[in-house]
């Protein structure tokens, strides 16, 4: 028990360590001058470098084998251990100075990316890109010795405790062979019922936050706790109960910032529900990013754009833009927000083009990681793969391979958790709905505490005490089924 105890005490430090990570992660994305990105990148890699020698020193791993060896737990001190145990191989494969100098790579990428994206120029990122492709695949192939995995699959454990390319390629199948049917139903139903009319802007950015931090306080998120924020690429971030969530804004497009909202606010609450009892320590973390995507997806995809959300959000829209007519009516707004359009960002798609995007990034950064495609053939490669999947040519790097962070942010493994993480929410919401009949009709009034009470019990609540396949089964009582998802979109766009 004492080693147990010691080592509650050294995870205790570290996740204070990566809650200052995290708070200068959100500021370098949000506040900081371009001119501090260096030295912030230092400050980062030397957190980062300080946690990693916590984790690994001689006396972490003294008081593993201690308390493996000792037991007398209980059942979530046990989970910890074993999170603990997870945490220590992961770093322990990893030596001190390929942390830091994949931290600084990154910080240096991450920064050049903003102007090549701005640019729309590839060649502006393809150096710093290259650099932590190559520490990523030394990270790989360093977490695989120590964990028997390939390099692909270790980094994906990373993001994904268990998640396995052979777990996912069933799943990406059935989405790759049944979508392009659904997708071209959908748009010919959708043709033949003629457009809907669209609200005219510019909608000005302080009226979109004010409705932004209306819906967050709808949804249940605690203000003493966190904050709302604009960044070039909308993500959830800070530290444990300091959640800070981002967005941008559109003056011509007002749901874009809306939903964005509602997605960082999903991942939001899944952070403010943690088990407070355990918030620094392993067990007390969220159990991974499919999980995670899940929470984002069920409030901005399965709520957020369901008929009952949008009647109470019509209302809402017109009041703060000022908006008349047909256009800014519920069943005109559920229309535009569940239209089926193939399109170049990521980030906009639709929920029916949107696994088209994910499997072409997987492939993508599987095929690198392997070796089997070198960074200067990344626009070409993603240009050719959108054209396959979904009829389009890329006008641009900024719309094709330079749209997203992750990369250049060194989420190499990630991409893949969005797509499971929208299959997991639909079959979450599923049984969400049929365990609280008031779940719908209260969506219909702003109310989210039905759904979200039932997903802080089923899911916040359980932080890491099980895995992600056991969390939803014990929620749901099925493993992850595509079947539900595909379900739930033939029941939103062919059936409505």
């Amino acid at each position: 028990m004492q080693a147990y105890r010691a080592l509650e005490a050294t995870f205790a430090r570290i996740a204070a360590l990566e809650d200052a990570s995290g708070i200068l992660g959100w500021d370098a994305q949000t506040l900081m001058p371009d001119g501090a990105a260096e030295g912030r990148g230092d400050q980062i890699a030397v957190l980062r470098g300080l946690a990693h020698d916590l984790l690994t020193e001689p006396a972490t791993a003294d008081r593993l084998a201690a308390a493996e060896e000792a037991g007398g737990l209980d059942d979530w001190s046990r989970a910890n251990l074993a999170e603990m145990r997870r945490a220590h191989t992961h770093a322990a494969a990893v030596p001190r100075d390929l942390v830091e100098a994949s931290s600084r790579a990154v910080s240096r990428a991450e920064m050049t990316w903003r102007e090549a994206r701005r640019t729309a120029d590839f060649a502006l990122l393809r150096p710093d890109l290259a650099e932590v492709l190559a520490l990523q695949r030394e990270i790989g192939r360093a977490k695989g010795e120590a964990l028997g995995l390939s390099p692909y699959d270790a980094l994906l454990d990373s993001y994904d405790p268990g998640l396995r390319q052979d777990a996912i390629d069933p799943l990406f199948a059935v989405l790759e062979a049944e979508l392009p049917g659904l997708i071209g139903e959908a748009q010919d139903r959708q043709a033949a019922a003629g457009p809907a009319p669209v609200p005219e802007g510019p909608f000005p950015v302080e009226a979109q936050r004010r409705v932004g931090l209306a819906l967050m306080r709808a949804a249940g998120f605690d203000f003493a706790r966190g904050r709302l924020d604009v960044s070039l690429h909308p993500f959830c971030g800070g530290a444990t109960d300091d959640v800070r969530i981002t967005t941008r804004y559109d003056e011509a497009d007002f749901a874009r910032a809306l939903m964005g909202v509602l997605h960082e606010t999903g991942h939001a609450l899944y952070e403010q529900g943690r088990p407070a009892a355990w918030r620094r320590q392993p067990v007390g973390a969220a159990r991974g990013m499919s999980l995670h995507e899940s929470q984002s997806l069920t409030l901005e995809m399965q709520a957020g754009r369901s008929r009952e959300f949008v009647a109470y959000l019509a209302p809402l829209v017109r009041e703060a833009f000022g908006g008349t007519g047909p256009a800014w009516e519920a069943d005109a707004l559920h229309r535009n927000y569940t239209r089926v359009a193939p399109g170049f960002i990521r980030v906009d798609a639709d929920e029916c083009t949107y696994p088209a995007h994910i499997l072409l990034r997987y492939r993508l950064e599987r095929a690198l990681i392997r070796g089997e495609m070198e960074i200067g053939d990344l626009p070409g490669a993603f240009d050719e793969g959108l054209h396959r999947l979904l009829g389009l040519t890329v006008p641009d790097d900024a719309h094709g391979c330079l749209q997203d962070i992750h990369w250049p942010g060194g989420a190499w493994g990630y991409f893949p958790t969005y797509t499971l993480g929208a299959m997991m929410a639909a079959q979450l919401f599923d049984a969400a709905c049929t365990a609280e009949p008031d779940l719908r009709p209260g969506l219909a009034r702003g109310d989210f505490s039905p759904l979200v009470g039932w997903l802080r019990t089923h899911v916040h609540a359980k932080g890491s005490v099980a895995g992600t396949q056991e969390i939803l089964a014990a929620a749901t009582g099925r493993p992850l089924d595509a079947g539900v998802f595909l379900g739930h979109l033939r029941r939103r766009y062919l059936d409505a």
